[in-house]
Parts: C-alpha cells; sequence; structure tokens
C-alpha cells in the first residue's frame, strides 16, 4: 500500500478525536455503565471498524480487504483476553465501579500509544530483517504454549514489578480518593491506591502488546493495517468490558482457543520466511488464516456454552476471581 503523509495524519487524528470524546464524557460524569449503553457503544466501534473495512476492501482491493478483517478478528478475539486482566486488576485492586470507565480509557489510551511504537519498529524490522519473520513466529508459538499451559491460571497484578516498584517509590494512602493519584495526608504527599492500579494496567498493555503485534503482522505485513486493526479494537474495549462484564466468566475455552489461535500465526510467519527462500515450501494465505481464526472462535463459543450448560459452576478463569471479595493491598 502506497500511503501519504497525509492520510497517516488524518487517521491518527481521527482516533485522538473518538478518543477526546469518550474522555469528555466520562469526565463529565463518572458512572457505572449500564448495558444498554455498553451496546450502545459496542455497536459503534464495531460499525465504524467494520465500515473502514468496507473502505479498505473498495478503495485498495479483495488482498487488502480480506487481510484487515481477518487481522481485526485476530485483534478483538485477544482484546477480549485483556479484558480478563482488567477485571483480575479491577477486581484485586478493588476499585470503585464509578472508576473503571476513567481507568479502562486511560489503560486503551496507553496500549494504543505503545502498540503505535511497536508496530513502528516492527515494521521496520521486517523490511530490513527478513528473519524477523522466524523470531516474531517463534515468539507467538512460545507465547500460545505457554497460554496454553496455564490457561487455568489467574495471573496476580499486585505481583507485578512495576507495582512493586511503585510501592516501594511511594507511600500510599488507605482508600481510594476519587480521580485523584496523590493527595495530602498529615502533611505529607502520599499516593493513592489508583496510581498503583494505573501502573499495574500500564505494564500489562506492554506486555499485551508483545503478543499482539506480532500476531497482526502474521496476518497482514501493512504497518497502516495493522495500526488501524489494533486501534479500531481498543477503541471498544471499554464498552465491551461492560457490556460483557457479566458474560467473560462464561468463555470457559477463550485461553485454549487463543493459544491454537497464535501458534497457528506463529506457524504462518515461519512458513512465510522459509517460503520466500524456497518456493516450494508452503504458505498459509491470507483466506485460509480468516477462516481458521473465524472457526476456532465459533468452536470457543460454542464449546464454552455447552461446557456451562452442562455444568452452571464452571468459570472461565477471571470469572472464578471475581467471585471471591475483592482485596485492596497497597
Amino acid at each position: 500500500m502506497e500511503l501519504s503523509l497525509g492520510l497517516w495524519l488524518v487517521t491518527i487524528a481521527g482516533i485522538t478525536a473518538l478518543m477526546a470524546i469518550d474522555f469528555i464524557a466520562i469526565s463529565r460524569k463518572s458512572h457505572d455503565v449500564k448495558f444498554q449503553e455498553a451496546l450502545w457503544t459496542s455497536i459503534f466501534y464495531v460499525g465504524i471498524a467494520v465500515a473502514f473495512g468496507v473502505f479498505i476492501y473498495v478503495w485498495q482491493g479483495p488482498q487488502f480487504g480480506t487481510e484487515y478483517f481477518a487481522a481485526y478478528l485476530v485483534e478483538k478475539s485477544l482484546s477480549i483476553d485483556n479484558l480478563f486482566v482488567f477485571i483480575i486488576i479491577l477486581t484485586q485492586f478493588a476499585v470503585p465501579f464509578n472508576l473503571h470507565q476513567r481507568v479502562l480509557l486511560i489503560g486503551v489510551a496507553l496500549a494504543i500509544v505503545l502498540r503505535g511504537i511497536f508496530i513502528a519498529i516492527g515494521a521496520t524490522a521486517l523490511e530490513y530483517f527478513a528473519f524477523t519473520f522466524v523470531i516474531f513466529g517463534a515468539l507467538l508459538i512460545w507465547t500460545g504454549v505457554q497460554l496454553l499451559r496455564h490457561r487455568n491460571e489467574d495471573p496476580d497484578p499486585r505481583d507485578n514489578f512495576m507495582v512493586r516498584v511503585a510501592r516501594k517509590r511511594y507511600r500510599f494512602s488507605d482508600g481510594y480518593h476519587g480521580t485523584k493519584l496523590f493527595i495530602q495526608e498529615n502533611g505529607l504527599r502520599v499516593a493513592t491506591p489508583l496510581l498503583l492500579v494505573m501502573f499495574a494496567i500500564g505494564s500489562t498493555d506492554l506486555l499485551f502488546a508483545l503478543d499482539s503485534i506480532p500476531a497482526t503482522f502474521g496476518v497482514t505485513q501493512e504497518p497502516y493495517l495493522v495500526f488501524t486493526v489494533n486501534a479500531f479494537a481498543l477503541l471498544g474495549l471499554r464498552a465491551l468490558y461492560f457490556l460483557l462484564r457479566g458474560l467473560l466468566d462464561k468463555m470457559i475455552y477463550l485461553s485454549l482457543g487463543l493459544a491454537v489461535i497464535l501458534i497457528f500465526i506463529g506457524i504462518k510467519l515461519v512458513l512465510t520466511y522459509f517460503h520466500e527462500i524456497n518456493t516450494a515450501i508452503p504458505k498459509i494465505s491470507t483466506n485460509m488464516s480468516l477462516a481458521f481464526i473465524a472457526i476456532v472462535l465459533i468452536a470457543v463459543a460454542i464449546g464454552s456454552a455447552i461446557k456451562v450448560r452442562r455444568d452452571p459452576s464452571a468459570r472461565g478463569h477471571a470469572g472464578r476471581l471475581t467471585d471471591e471479595k475483592p482485596e485492596s493491598e497497597v
């Protein structure tokens, strides 16, 4: 794709404007988002993503259009796993419900910035070092295997390296004070638990970027598509959280499905590299990737529904945590 700097600037400006609208909306009134509001907001963001994909299909042709939708499916499914971790963070740090929107939105903003940086680095590496395909592929295969091995385990954000550093660096208050990160207490400037939450969210975004960017490059090598797909998948994350908050614990096999997808894309990247060296070695087409990812996600949804119907007590890994009484450790 031959793209001008102007198109990049317009795209970034549009994404920034959508973020700004969200920030303005939650700044006026912090509240616990209800199902109907979350539903319409989710439809809005998915509609924008789909409309943009249709635009790419018409403008650049079926090849890039198919790559866009395949990459969007990958990122949207990975973003749901991201929601699991956000739920764990919000629960373990006992974040008040009226602050969930702000925390999630800041997390989304950080994720878009971090992924933009990783996309620029990844695109440059792929352009000048073809072996980067193998490195990305190996990273995804390793991540998929690790996710498969630990699919029923919950991460503990309180043991996060950045959180531990923050605890050593700052003195913390016992409770939350609205949206304030720092307050004056007994004449001293102390941090609130909300600062720890921000550290946990930011470091989590960094780790997810290390997985999601190679995964998207495994479907398309066009930096513009990689960036827009990541941005559109993340923009709807806040609304999706409130929409699926009561349903995420029913996605019993989500981690298993994501592990399979990551391993598949990793293999695809490795085959792509060796196909360029020897055309006798087959590579996986974009259409095949799109079909495989769609089938896995459908299987996850159907399998999870059957499991829950047979065993109503079954829970996804984040669901078990949200059934417990949250703690606030600072």
